[in-house]
């Protein structure tokens, strides 16, 4: 099989683009109060921020903080918001709670016990997804893999359970935080490959995290490479979800193991299987970088495709032209725009969430001022525990005004599809806060009166 080094000559030719500091350099919470006061924050303001940093992660790196952050505009700066925490993300009491004990200098394990106390209260595994989406091997639950479609696999490899930075907003927090109870991860691809064995259904895996271009080529390839088993004639496609992107571009033009990288990357597509690079990108500034064009065009030259996708976060991109713009952008420099998501029912939720009749809003204003290669792009889309339920609409039927919405993906196949209806209501932000319009029940809903007893909440709460 032709390796990366070997097959470069053939590929598109172009500067490699230079840029400072290639080294990666992470800053913690221990560099929180020296950088929030690069913002302008007051001492009680920084204290605020890093009591909130005692329950939710933070993590950056000097790229994000030298390259994309307007200082000047901070802390309103998009980015800068998008990567620091915020003081009113939590509670008033639990920010007081916690910024008395850092105040006093209290002992790690209350802050600890205290931390924990807060995150419980933050629906860190929202719908028991651990439960509902973990699939067996022999009886055995197979911690680290979830199953919730019965095209698709995901993986939480081991060591890929942290990022280049950290997004305020992200859903998956609880995988982040010091507490291992609350964090789903797989050491062996083996269990996964004798899984697939077993479900010829699965056509796609999905490598999550984290984010797995945290790990270096080696510790990649030990995941990827069996999945490339001819035996596994049924899987069809290898999706890698990442923010590496948009947080660390060097991860595929500077650092040490780029071309290594590739070469894996190239491995997977000559396999005959499609090779999908699912970016995050949460603001047009994360792509205007001339690195960023160049990681794209490296990853897209070894025959991979690169499909964007972010949540619409309020203060961050609630905007319809920001996200005219970013859609624009990436099909300029040969992406594809794949999904608008909605925040989903866990951590910070209140503080990021924009009304569903907002974000439809946002998605169609935008989606009206881009070309016809941009619209590839669904959304608003919520990833909850029935499937990725899409709001296509505001109407009028029957003297009511609804949601029209449809069912882009379902744990029963037999609803992608199909239209249903929700009453319409402009404080809701997520499935759970709709009631059905025209029926007694939503199209996902059990019947009350065939399963006595089985309706619960947790059909309407948001999961992987």
């Amino acid at each position: 099989m032709t390796g990366f080094q070997q097959s470069e000559p053939a590929r598109p030719t172009g500067p490699v683009v230079p840029i400072a500091g290639r080294r990666f350099h992470a800053y913690t919470a221990k560099h929180l109060d020296e950088l929030t006061a690069r913002a302008g924050l007051s001492p009680a303001e920084r204290l605020a921020v890093r009591a909130v940093a005692t329950v939710l992660p933070f993590r950056t790196n000097a790229y994000v903080v030298d390259n994309l952050i307007d200082w000047d505009a901070a802390p309103a700066d998009p980015i800068y918001r998008l990567v620091f925490p915020q003081a009113d993300m939590l509670p008033e009491v639990d920010v007081g709670r916690m910024a008395m004990l850092l105040a006093r200098e209290a002992p790690d394990a209350e802050v600890r016990a205290a931390a924990h106390e807060v995150r419980m209260g933050l629906n860190p595994h929202p719908a028991g997804q651990l439960a509902l989406n973990t699939p067996a091997l022999n009886d055995e639950p197979l911690p680290g893999l979830q199953h919730k479609y019965p095209e698709t696999v995901l993986i939480f490899p081991k060591q890929g359970q942290t990022c280049h930075a950290y997004c305020t907003y992200c859903f998956r927090w609880a995988q982040f935080v010091d507490e291992p109870d609350l964090k789903m991860s797989m050491g062996d691809a083996g269990l996964l490959v004798t899984y697939l064995l077993g479900h010829p259904e699965v056509t796609g895996v999905l490598v999550t995290g984290g984010d797995p271009m945290i790990m270096g080529a080696p510790v990649l390839r030990r995941y990827i490479e069996p999945l490339l088993d001819p035996r596994l004639d049924s899987l069809e496609s290898i999706r890698i979800g990442s923010k590496s992107l948009g947080y660390w571009p060097q991860r595929f033009v500077t650092d040490p193991d780029a071309d290594d990288t590739l070469a894996l990357f190239e491995e997977v597509v000559a396999s005959g299987r499609c090779l999908s690079f699912m970016a995050h990108f949460s603001h047009p500034r994360e792509l205007e970088s001339p690195i960023v064009a160049e990681a794209v065009r490296r990853i897209r030259a070894t025959g991979a495709v690169i499909r964007t996708q972010a949540p619409l976060i309020r203060s961050i991109n609630d905007d319809a032209a920001i996200w005219a713009d970013m859609w624009r952008s990436q099909v300029r420099m040969g992406m594809i725009p794949y999904y608008m998501f909605v925040e989903r029912d866990t951590g910070p939720q209140d503080y990021f969430a924009v009304p569903l009749a907002r974000a439809h809003e946002i998605f169609r204003d935008a989606y009206q001022n881009v070309s016809g290669l941009c619209r590839t792009v669904r959304g608003p889309s919520m990833s909850a525990t029935p499937g990725k339920v899409c709001v296509d609409g505001i109407a009028e039927v029957a003297g009511e005004r609804v949601f029209v919405l449809h069912m882009i993906q379902a744990r029963d196949p037999g609803l992608v599809g199909k239209p249903f209806f929700a009453r319409f209501d402009p404080a809701a932000v997520w499935l759970s806060d709709l009631e059905p319009a025209f029926a007694g029940r939503f199209p996902f809903e059990p019947d009350h009166e065939e399963l006595p007893g089985l309706w619960s909440q947790e059909l309407l709460e948001p999961v992987s």
